[in-house]
């Protein structure tokens, strides 16, 4: 492919070799190849930097991840221990290592629902992978070999494997890629503010989603459905929080119809929402989770599905008659990775950061609430340390701009100017800082944002 822009680099920079050789994951490559790449150098706290000496303020943990920020010396000294003791050992037949053992009982002492075992994969794509194969693999053994169907929602995001991928509720994810694969259905999204039908409150709104739920179940069959996926606040999908009540009115109709709840604490997990869980922010009684991202604070890759000892039993007593359980990877509990991500959780026991999550969260969410009075801003909407504004053209109407004007992305750019790293989900501006972030640098985003938003808004003026 002809790069116009290859000569305005070195042809030993960096940024001409990441254009000659990288291909990166969700990227408009089209674009990047005109722009070329940003190249990150150092990060410390929630400071990132980039190779030309330029200071950001981290306003999305990375992706969704740095929890603890950056430059942790403590996970550092942790990682090299672990390197020079045992540096690799595998969990294939029945062997284990220190570091994974105590870090499966740690997060079955942090679970908020009665998790039995714990299973270690590497990212929340792969574990929401396994989620699938686990309710396949519980139902083949339970003598219900037609109960598996997964029903994930429009606007969802869980992870990008063949399987994962079919459950997120993005087109982008499943355009040209041969996707969503047999039995995973999609109900609807819970997005009040996009999806309320005219007049309708939200506990209407709750109501008639429930229903529509039910109505998919009945008409695929109770008999083949297994469960219901869901982050408890839509993460990738444009920060979505569903309203009072949707949970248990979902809850009620899976109850009545006997099919799991899978929650996807992949973003939600470990002090995101003001709780040490999403699922006690919204009310959610899981049957089984899934966690990834903060549980190292993005240090080293890891995730973990948790499962009930019930299921764990079915899988013990099936195995006289089918051998092996035939699943996991060549890193499952990894003891560098699992080493660093237990003591990631002891510190966040330790500095009490679940709590003060929630504390700078109050301030957090007061900012954000404050940008719902700007010209360009739709809907202000959070919990805790996560939040989103949806710009549009018009705010009576709610109507969103045209595509080709890519204003998310323009206002993306200008926070990037103002030293500030957010991220566009198309019109829709998402934060997600780190955990450890003080009130003063939670002032110092919000200002930074607010210029942005306005030199945006001179900019859609100008374009009329």
């Amino acid at each position: 492919m002809a790069d116009p822009l290859h000569n305005e680099f070195p042809p030993e920079s960096i940024e001409a070799k990441d254009l000659r050789h990288v291909l990166h994951p969700t990227t408009n490559l089209a674009d990047h190849q005109l722009r070329g790449p940003s190249v990150h150098e150092r990060a410390e706290g929630v400071y990132l930097w980039d190779n030309r000496g330029k200071q950001y303020l981290e306003g999305m943990a990375g992706l969704w991840c740095t929890a603890l920020g950056y430059g942790e010396p403590e996970l550092a000294r942790v990682a090299e221990a672990q390197m020079r003791q045992l540096a690799y050992s595998q969990l294939f037949g029945g062997k284990t290592n220190e570091p994974s053992v105590l870090l499966a009982e740690k997060l079955k002492a942090m679970m908020p629902f009665d998790a039995g075992r714990v299973f270690f994969g590497l990212s929340g794509s792969d574990a929401n992978d396994t989620q699938v194969k686990l309710m396949w693999y519980y139902h083949n053994l339970i003598g219900k070999p037609e109960k598996k169907k997964i029903v994930s929602r429009l606007g969802a995001y869980h992870g990008v494997t063949v399987a994962s991928g079919s459950l997120t509720g993005l087109p982008p994810f499943h355009k040209h890629f041969d996707l969503p694969i047999p039995n995973v259905l999609h109900t609807a999204n819970p997005h009040y503010y996009r999806q309320a039908r005219e007049g309708e409150t939200e506990d209407d709104f709750t109501t008639r989603l429930a229903n529509e739920l039910e109505a998919l179940i009945r008409a695929e069959g109770p008999e083949t459905v297994a469960a219901f996926i869901a982050e408890p606040v839509l993460g990738a999908g444009g920060v979505i929080v569903p309203p009072d009540g949707y949970y248990r009115k979902i809850q009620a109709v899976l109850g009545k119809y006997g099919v799991h709840f899978i929650d996807d604490e992949v973003i939600c997990g470990f002090g995101r929402t003001g709780n040490p869980f999403g699922a006690q922010t919204m009310g959610i009684a899981p049957t089984t989770m899934s966690v990834a991202k903060a549980l190292s604070s993005a240090y080293l890759p890891i995730s973990a599905v948790l499962v009930p000892e019930w299921m764990y039993e079915a899988f013990v007593a099936a195995s006289s008659e089918v051998g092996n359980f035939a699943h996991g990877f060549t890193y499952s509990g990894h003891p560098v990775c699992s080493a660093v991500a237990l003591r990631a959780l002891e510190l966040m026991e330790e500095r009490e950061v679940f709590a003060h999550a929630a504390r700078v969260g109050e301030t957090f969410q007061a900012r954000l609430a404050a940008l719902a009075e700007h010209p360009l801003v739709g809907n202000a909407r959070g919990k805790g340390l996560i939040g989103a504004v949806e710009l549009v053209a018009d705010k009576d109407e709610k109507r969103s701009f045209d595509t080709a004007l890519q204003v998310g992305n323009h206002c993306m750019d200008r926070a990037l100017e103002h030293g500030l790293i957010v991220r566009s989900l198309g019109d829709i501006l998402a934060l997600c800082p780190p955990l450890v972030i003080t009130d003063t640098q939670v002032d110092e985003l919000f200002t930074k944002l607010e210029r942005a938003l306005d030199e945006t808004l001179a900019y859609v003026q100008r374009e009329g």
